[in-house]
């Protein structure tokens, strides 16, 4: 079986699965299956599948038809320009996260911060993106030392300034020592699991998902320790869902002002950011 054969073949079986862009997954799966880049597919689509790169190339695909996402079968996801090693210790980065990354780099260079700190870092994903495009250190934290081990081999891999460490959101942090707190929080109300998708539901962490049954439960308790450890006229950005934005500005009006929006690319608010009265 040649290259685009088997391409053509993995296409058909994921299309008929419902599995989306199955065209684009075959390619994702079988280039890694033969440890090559996806335009070397067809510049070599007459070469042969060697046995091992079939062998590969099947576990692959029946992963992902049994709803493995393909970032965790690639261990890769882009964001920001860079490949991230992922698993399932760890969120997937998502693309509109990279508004939150945009907005801190905008602060960084309006305000003049230099202690900031990314809460529930994950991957590390949106600390070392602030940390390269900015050439500062940065701090990140996160409840799971799983995520953190993770993160610790993408800063590795990157060379990135960031400095990781394990706390449930602010608790390890000092009073009034930071100038900007950046953090995707958990929001995906518990009630809604059994409507979340099921690559989502089934393979990403839980505590990176549900914050709490109404899915503002993480959100209340960032706030309030937040108007803690952001010293005066410091900033907060934090992540919405979609319907968050509702939840989050009744919690903030004690500590914070000059609140604003930043809608993502669909036109939903994505990133709020708030300033420390």
């Amino acid at each position: 079986m040649t290259l685009e054969q088997a391409l053509q073949q993995g296409a058909e079986l994921l299309e008929k699965e419902g599995i989306p862009t199955a065209r684009l997954t075959a390619e994702v799966l079988l280039s890694h299956a033969i440890r090559q880049e996806r335009p070397y597919l067809y510049a070599h689509s007459k070469d042969e599948l060697t046995e091992l790169w079939w062998i590969h190339y099947g576990r692959y695909l029946h992963e992902r038809l049994q709803g493995k996402p393909t970032q965790y079968i690639t261990h890769r996801q882009e964001f920001y320009g860079r490949n991230f090693l992922v698993g399932p210790e760890v969120l997937i980065p998502r693309p509109e996260t990279e508004h939150l990354v945009e907005a801190a780099i905008a602060a960084v260079h309006e305000q003049g911060h230099r202690r900031i700190l990314d809460v529930g870092t994950g991957s590390g994903a949106i600390a070392i993106s602030i940390a390269l495009e900015l050439g500062l250190t940065v701090l990140a934290s996160d409840i799971s030392t799983e995520a953190l081990s993770v993160a610790l081999q993408n800063r590795e891999a990157l060379n990135a300034p960031v400095q990781f460490f394990a706390s449930d959101l602010l608790e390890a942090v000092g009073r009034e020592s930071l100038d900007l707190l950046v953090s995707n929080p958990p929001y995906v109300p518990a009630r809604d699991k059994a409507n979340v998708q099921r690559e989502v539901r089934d393979w990403e962490p839980e505590v990176a998902l549900y914050g709490g049954e109404d899915g503002d439960e993480v959100y209340r308790r960032l706030i309030a320790q937040a108007a803690g450890v952001v010293r005066p006229a410091g900033q907060l950005m934090v992540e919405m869902g979609y319907r968050s934005l509702a939840q989050i500005r009744p919690i903030l009006a004690e500590c914070w002002t000059n609140v604003s929006v930043i809608d993502d690319l669909a036109g939903l608010p994505r990133v709020l950011v708030a300033q420390r009265r």
